[in-house]
């Protein structure tokens, strides 16, 4: 019929990402992991679900939704946009501001891909040394049945410190 309004297709839909979340929280609690704040960003960059641990400090918000942000401007995660940026101090300012800042580079910001391999979203997580909350990032979209980029976290993501 003319007129009626049409659902519009969502690239990540709400249970997924909520399900993300509550994996990331369990998983943090599980491994004594500090408080954590989770961002989900849909494939267009939109924020889909966000939760803030009580004791985060209000900075992790910012955090972790630049580290999605970051993750899905660049097509890559976090933790090698890190690995491929480090020495271009430059071009990483430059991603920074046009990205109005919300351009996080450094582990935790992880790719949600679905079975073909397409990114239908990313999750950003802040909390904790960087490479725990990769770990908790990558393991939650895996609990949630999605693929991840980075597919492993680091191996020696437990001795990462603050």
């Amino acid at each position: 019929m003319a007129g009626l309004l049409t659902d519009v297709h969502a690239s990540l839909p709400l249970d997924a990402a909520n399900k993300i979340i509550d994996a990331a929280i369990a998983l943090r609690r599980k491994e004594g992991v500090l408080p954590l704040v989770v961002a989900v960003l849909d494939a267009g960059g939109n924020l889909v679900a966000f939760q803030r641990e009580d004791g985060s400090g209000v900075l992790r918000f910012d955090i972790a939704f630049g580290k999605a942000r970051a993750a899905l401007g660049m097509g890559m995660s976090t933790r090698l946009i890190r690995d491929r940026l480090g020495s271009r101090v430059a071009f990483q300012a430059a991603l920074a501001a046009a990205s109005d800042g919300r351009f996080i580079p450094v582990p935790g910001g992880v790719l949600i891909l679905d079975k073909s391999g397409a990114a239908i979203g990313a999750v950003g997580i802040s909390g904790d040394a960087s490479d725990k909350d990769e770990y908790c990032a990558i393991e939650a979209v895996h609990a949630a049945g999605y693929a991840s980029e980075p597919a492993e976290p680091n191996p020696e993501w437990r001795s990462a410190g603050l």
